[in-house]
């Protein structure tokens, strides 16, 4: 099922992700290189994370607005570091 099939019903806002995905997603920036990538999940209903692909040039603008996340602060800060977190 597309998420974006009924974008009225859609409702966004900021969760935790479990440690084990935390740590898979830094591992796998790591992995390949990246600084970055805009991850999709699917949540099961019984709460299992599901990783469908990591998007090394993601969008996220949307997302800053619709959930009101500073994500451009975050990326400009990591740009101007010149310092991975991971």
């Amino acid at each position: 099922m597309d998420w974006r099939a009924d974008y009225r019903a859609l409702r966004y806002e900021r969760i935790e992700p479990p440690p084990d995905v935390v740590d898979g997603a830094r591992r796998y920036l790591t992995t390949f290189g990246l600084n970055y990538g805009a991850f999709d999940f699917v949540i099961e209903p019984n709460g299992a994370w599901r990783f469908l692909e990591c998007n090394p040039n993601g969008q996220w603008l949307w997302l800053e607005h619709e959930a009101g996340l500073p994500i451009a602060a975050a990326l400009a800060d990591l740009l101007s570091s010149g310092v991975s977190p991971w």
